[in-house]
């Protein structure tokens, strides 16, 4: 209601709050089944050609995507990916011919192996890398910091399109996913639906307004 106009004033309307629109949802989802031999035994200078190759392949054939990533996918308004293959076919693979955004902020943290003695599986050797790197060995790649700020700028893109009233869907990696959470977290985004993380798993992300 407008306030009544003082003895020889003029009438001033009341502010209006401005219209909210509501937050719309973040789902972050892993990508499938990549293709690797997970079974061979190497060295590091080893693990460090069979990274390199995992990260230009795509994923493994004959996967099918869960049917709750797929209803989840349904209903973005916009869709991002990794540049990665293993993330990118991924995300076509959910969404078929919708239009997705691919950005490298959202690719995997590097993984440079230690240089220690013997032989590993991949599994193995990707522990050890991600200790070592994660206590600060980056071997001339992008370190943990750095990380930590690209993963910042990360869920900031994600929330700014959130906070518009989009639903977003993002397809990356575990590692860097596990990054964005915390960050997600501390601005008011609350993990509601916590899928894990597994190949095809996804978390969704709902805002809840300071009150």
């Amino acid at each position: 209601m407008d306030q009544a106009a003082p003895e020889g004033g003029t009438t001033t309307p009341t502010p209006r709050d401005p219209k909210r629109v509501a937050p719309g949802s973040i789902v972050i989802a892993r990508h499938g089944r990549p293709k690797g031999d997970r079974s061979v035994r190497l060295d590091w200078r080893g693990y460090e050609l069979w990274w390199a190759q995992y990260d230009r392949n795509g994923l493994d054939p004959g996967q099918t995507p869960p049917t709750a990533l797929v209803d989840a996918a349904r209903g973005a308004d916009v869709i991002f990916a990794s540049t990665l293959p293993r993330a990118f076919e991924t995300a076509k693979a959910v969404a078929g011919d919708r239009e997705i955004v691919s950005d490298p902020i959202f690719v995997e943290a590097p993984l440079p192996p230690p240089p220690m003695w013997g032989k590993r599986t991949p599994r193995q050797w990707g522990v050890w890398a991600r200790a070592s790197w994660w206590l600060g060995r980056a071997a001339g790649q992008e370190t943990r910091p750095q990380a930590e700020l690209r993963a910042q700028a990360a869920a900031a893109t994600l929330a700014a399109r959130a906070l518009r009233g989009e639903n977003v869907v993002l397809f990356a990696h575990g590692w860097f996913n596990r990054m964005m959470r915390p960050v997600l977290l501390r601005n008011g985004w609350k993990c509601v639906e916590d899928g894990k993380d597994d190949y095809w798993s996804f978390r969704r992300y709902e805002f809840r307004r300071a009150t």
